[in-house]
């Protein structure tokens, strides 16, 4: 990952321009609900460069706007596992990146390091299990997870960030548009929750699988 410090650095400056930066993001504390987006640009929902977990065609399609130094994108990574877990073959995960708490750069190029490696669900689980470790931005406790989770640290680290950098700005750019004012923000094939929780999203899941299968 060359240039890493520039990087954060750039990364950091559009997220301020975004809107104020992690004070703005007040609703990314567990607990805390991300506030609600009103209008949904389909087109701002998902990049070709947007990384997947679940079936490529999935008839159902969740978005989450996701930082993963973010304590309530922890705090939701179980149940999307879960909701995942029992629609195999219906649901994808579209992950799209805010990079709005210190560390959360870093983590997102380490991250795009564990896609191309093939490593990105155990090492995402990993950095988001170790992250009360890292969250303040001393990143060593994220690339030992990393490690453990299988990640080749210094393939990793030679990468190019130029890359993951670019679709960064493009998933600020999107959000910006959507209106998105918080992380976890989710979408379900392209509607925003109707309430902030845990159930919502399930309950909005299943509704949507059940529509698809009756058509």
């Amino acid at each position: 990952m060359n240039r890493r410090t520039g990087v954060v650095a750039t990364i950091a400056l559009s997220a301020l321009a975004f809107g104020g930066g992690v004070l703005l993001y007040s609703g990314s504390v567990a607990g805390e609900p991300a506030p609600q987006v009103k209008a949904v640009p389909a087109a701002n929902l998902v990049r070709p460069h947007s990384a997947i977990i679940g079936p490529k065609n999935a008839p159902v399609t969740i978005v989450e706007f996701f930082d993963p130094s973010c304590e309530a994108c922890r705090a939701y990574f179980p149940q999307v596992k879960a909701i995942l877990a029992a629609n195999p073959k219906n649901v994808r995960l579209v992950m799209r990146y805010l990079p709005l708490h210190p560390g959360s750069a870093e983590a997102i190029v380490m991250l795009e390091a564990a896609r191309a490696q093939g490593k990105l669900e155990p090492v995402m689980a990993a950095i988001l299990e170790a992250q009360p470790d890292w969250h303040d931005g001393k990143m060593d406790g994220a690339w030992a997870a990393a490690e453990k989770a299988g990640l080749d640290v210094a393939k990793a680290r030679a990468m190019s960030s130029d890359q993951p950098m670019a679709w960064m700005e493009q998933d600020i750019a999107d959000a910006r548009a959507l209106g998105v004012r918080g992380t976890p923000t989710f979408f379900v094939d392209g509607k925003p929750l109707d309430s902030f929780s845990p159930e919502q999203l399930d309950a909005q899941v299943r509704a949507a699988v059940a529509a698809k299968k009756k058509k």
